[in-house]
């Protein structure tokens, strides 16, 4: 590949991948400031319900993924990459705003709740495809043989996201008083999310079709999607249990990570942030590095690897916190939950673009990944507080990951069985 070709193939990720960029720099920003919001829209004498409705909202978003998934995932198999891609952007920018701009309880009432959980579902109705889109495009615009490595810069993004938003949030603890940020002060992350919309969707109005769709002579309507899905069900089951590794540990390490820093183990804001920030710039190294790693020795070693590691060791490194707990271990922790999230999924995303019948493949893997992320993923800062607070356990969060990884091992054991997927994670079927 030459040097043009190349710069070109950079600027093509970057610009695919910007909506990625917003989608996470949102999710973790609610997730990161749940005291707050949980105070400005869930007002409760009780700390603990409080934060549980705020998590359920964070966790009803994830349950609109499936049907934008199936949805806006046959449209964007329908028409092309690139309209999907713009339409995903709209519908998650609007969500964005609502939620910046919702009054609070003490202002509007049970319309302040109601209109944050409105935003919520729209921001999660758009990324039921956005992730699936963008990996599906970075999949067929890949070269040959580097398809992991292509498809982890879809995940790498999101890390981005949470390195801006962490380093925002730390400013913001630095500059402002905390009675600040408690009133107003935690919504300007929001609104400078809300700045980033309008460059976002120049950059992404400017992305080409890929020719691995434009090639395509047949493009099925809605009912041959269904069908298709209907057919292939088994596929969308193993691809889900696949993805509930990757979205437990992905929402265990970030968004949950600040708000178990502050409120279970009792460290500063700062201290979580700059851990969170370190598990994002941890995650950014990992993911194209065994995305590649994949390439060359295949998915499937990978994907067991780094599944049954999680099983042996989440709960016990969690324990390990909790009996000293410092700024110190609270990092040397989530580093290596961070190393094996981002391992697992430098795999598992691109395995799973592979995994699905080529014509419906957005929406193949969209229902999966979104299935997952609704059932189980979003929903891991919620059950993480709700299992501390049942079994009087701070490391019970390890139990959910721990969990999450058998999952991922069953599935992979499935999908790579003899007859199913080659060790290169090539699909037979659809070759």
């Amino acid at each position: 590949m030459n040097d043009s070709t190349r710069a070109s193939k950079l600027s093509t990720v970057l610009r695919v991948t910007s909506g990625n960029f917003l989608e996470m720099f949102d999710f973790f920003l609610y997730g990161f400031y749940a005291a707050y919001i949980s105070k400005t829209f869930f007002p409760s004498s009780s700390e603990y319900a409080s934060l549980i409705l705020t998590f359920a909202t964070f966790g009803a978003g994830f349950l609109m993924r499936p049907i934008g998934a199936v949805i806006l995932g046959s449209y964007i198999d329908r028409i092309g990459r690139r309209k999907g891609l713009i339409l995903t952007l709209a519908i998650m920018a609007f969500g964005t705003i609502l939620i910046a701009f919702v009054p609070g309880y003490a202002t509007i009432g049970i319309a302040a709740p109601l209109l944050v959980l409105i935003g919520r579902l729209l921001q999660g109705f758009s990324a039921g495809v956005e992730l699936g889109g963008v990996s599906v495009y970075l999949s067929e615009m890949a070269t040959p043989g580097h398809k992991g490595f292509y498809v982890s810069w879809q995940s790498a993004s999101q890390q981005v996201a949470i390195m801006a938003s962490a380093a925002i949030g730390f400013v913001l603890n630095q500059v402002l008083a905390p009675e600040v940020i408690n009133d107003w002060g935690w919504r300007v992350p929001f609104f400078i999310g809300c700045m980033i919309v309008p460059v976002i969707f120049v950059i992404r109005r400017s992305l080409q079709e890929t020719e691995e769709f434009l090639a395509r002579k047949h493009r099925p309507d809605f009912k041959e999607v269904v069908r298709s899905i209907a057919q292939n069900w088994r596929i969308v089951i193993a691809g889900m249990m696949m993805v509930i590794m990757t979205t437990v540990s992905f929402y265990l390490i970030t968004v949950y990570t600040p708000t178990f820093g502050r409120t279970v183990l009792k460290l500063s804001s700062a201290d979580a942030l700059l851990t969170t920030f370190c598990v994002g710039l941890s995650n950014f190294f990992w993911l194209p590095v065994m995305g590649a790693l994949s390439d060359r020795v295949g998915r499937r070693p990978v994907l067991i690897t780094f599944t049954v590691l999680p099983i042996l060791t989440a709960y016990p490194v969690l324990s390990w916190l909790v009996a000293d707990i410092s700024f110190e271990n609270l990092l040397i922790t989530e580093l290596w939950l961070s190393f094996m999230y981002a391992s697992y999924n430098g795999a598992a995303v691109v395995a799973l673009t592979e995994v699905m019948p080529p014509k419906v493949r957005t929406v193949g893997f969209s229902l999966a990944y979104s299935l997952a992320t609704a059932i189980f993923g979003g929903f891991t800062p919620m059950v993480s507080t709700w299992l501390i607070e049942v079994t009087g356990d701070k490391a019970a969060p390890g139990y959910w990951m721990a969990f999450a990884g058998a999952c991922g091992l069953v599935a992979t054991l499935l999908l790579y069985r003899r007859g199913g997927i080659s060790v290169r994670g090539e699909s037979m079927a659809a070759s």
